[in-house]
């Protein structure tokens, strides 16, 4: 697990080469690369995006050029290769460059066999986004969990690229039946976690949801919904509005 600016980067290397989970941002790639170095002489073989947002993906025409094989889901692909808009911190992304792209994209899952690891590669449906995938590191029972599992608090629901609030609880129950007491969770932003860190997780995930769809139940609009503070006893890095919002309209869709 490498920590940055970015997303957490995951890595699995040995005599085939390298794996990586996310590649964070462009101007990072050499020191991503140097990290790299001190775990392994072998290329980077293939680069995995856990969905297309520029803080997992800005290393992909870097690491691409240089050789490495982008795989991501096949929605990734459409979301990298045309202009996108992220709603919610009002951005315009443009159309990543052929390097940036995904060769290789799925539906369900796909699996590697490589430095004596099975890594499944599985969909999270409308999760974060329309394109989330989890990770497992079958020998090892790593998990990566990209950003449908989240240790700052509060996640962001990209709902303008297909983020819900209900997918993002069965992602996370996706994730919690895979897993044991034995486990190791990278989440996509925050701290290593263990099992017990998903279960909370999701707890909390699902105790905004109904405190929110009772305020909808009720009639309430989204101030009043937000006045009530259905996230008092939780604790978040970004405004908690933007969670209430995003679970709201998710569930008024």
């Amino acid at each position: 697990m490498l920590e940055g600016a970015g997303g957490n980067i995951g890595v699995l290397a040995g005599k085939d080469g390298i794996v990586l989970i996310d590649d964070q941002f462009g101007p990072l790639t050499e020191k991503i690369k140097k990290a790299l170095a001190q775990i392994s002489d072998q290329p980077v073989r293939f680069v995995i995006n856990t969905h297309f947002h520029f803080d997992h993906t800005g290393g992909n025409e870097n690491f691409g050029g240089q050789g490495a094989i982008i795989v991501a889901h096949e929605n990734n692909r459409k979301r990298l290769s045309t202009d996108q808009f992220l709603a919610a911190m009002k951005m315009e992304l443009k159309a990543a460059p052929y390097d940036a792209l995904p060769k290789v994209t799925f539906t369900d899952s796909v699996t590697f066999h490589m430095n004596g690891e099975t890594v499944n590669v599985f969909y999270a449906k409308n999760a974060h986004t329309d394109g989330d995938v989890i990770i497992h590191f079958k020998e090892s029972n790593v998990f990566h969990g990209g950003d449908v599992f989240v240790r700052y608090g509060f996640p962001f629901i990209d709902q303008g690229n297909g983020g819900t609030i209900d997918g993002m609880i069965k992602g996370t129950d996706l994730l919690i039946s895979r897993t044991n007491d034995q486990s190791k969770i990278i989440p996509g932003h925050g701290i290593l976690s263990v099992k017990k860190d998903l279960i909370d997780y999701k707890q909390m995930l699902v105790t905004v949801r109904k405190r929110v769809a009772d305020g909808i139940k009720q009639g309430k609009t989204l101030e009043q919904i937000v006045d009530t503070n259905p996230t008092k006893e939780y604790v978040t890095v970004f405004d908690k509005t933007i969670f209430i919002q995003a679970v709201y309209d998710s569930l008024k869709k």
